[in-house]
């Protein structure tokens, strides 16, 4: 028996739809670039503090309330109990996790590479940047452009296949501090079939009133206080 395809979706809006079309940015070289190109597409909205996040995970409230908290120039979430949401895992394995060494409350590198037992813990994705850490994010990006644009960066093929995080360590490397922002849990990814069943399945819990205490909110990029 042939699957049902959905080949057409319609987004409607109505109510603020100018402030969705006011937020919203097309990365339209999606095909040829990766996360770090696609961040910036939203740069004219960096001239102040933001948060910024990847936009295939879930996480709780309190994350947000607890990064907001940090008076740090640029702080990064990461999440110490991230090792036991790999035990049950066919997919995504640890290799591909996005881990962090930290050292006196700051973080001294951030790597796939980083061995499992060495890593204080998952960058999740959610970071927070003052107007200065932001202007200083800028900086940076755009050196790394003038100089790698079109040929290799770091571990990437050509600069505008870059992840954010080879911006980070190149940041690190030049002297910027980056703190980390410690979750244990309180966050989903969903980039994987597997995940999106276990994501579906807590948020299901939560609404039929199984879970009070998971309360996820789609990721998004928005200004903070």
């Amino acid at each position: 028996m042939r699957r049902p395809v959905i080949d057409r979706i319609c987004f409607i809006g109505g109510y603020q739809i100018d402030k969705v079309r006011q937020a919203f940015r097309h990365n339209t070289d999606w095909q040829n670039n990766n996360i770090l190109a696609s961040l910036f597409y939203a740069e004219d909205l960096m001239d102040g503090p933001f948060i910024c996040c990847y936009a295939d995970i879930l996480f709780t409230p309190s994350v947000i309330e607890r990064l907001l908290s940090s008076d740090e120039d640029i702080a990064l979430v990461v999440d110490t109990d991230w090792l036991s949401r790999y035990e049950h895992r066919s997919e995504h394995p640890t290799y591909d996790a996005e881990k962090v060494i930290a050292r006196d409350g700051v973080i001294i590198r951030i790597h796939r590479d980083i061995a499992d037992q060495e890593a204080h813990g998952e960058f999740i994705g959610v970071a927070k940047f003052s107007a200065g850490g932001a202007a200083r994010l800028r900086q940076h990006h755009h050196r790394c452009r003038q100089r790698y644009a079109r040929s290799p960066f770091r571990e990437a093929a050509v600069f505008e296949e870059a992840f954010l995080i080879q911006l980070l360590q190149e940041m690190i490397e030049a002297g910027e501090r980056m703190v980390h922002i410690d979750t244990r849990g309180g966050y989903i990814e969903v980039d994987t079939q597997e995940l999106c069943g276990e994501a579906n399945y807590v948020v299901g819990m939560r609404h039929s009133g199984s879970l009070r205490s998971i309360d996820c909110v789609g990721a998004r990029l928005m200004p903070s206080r």
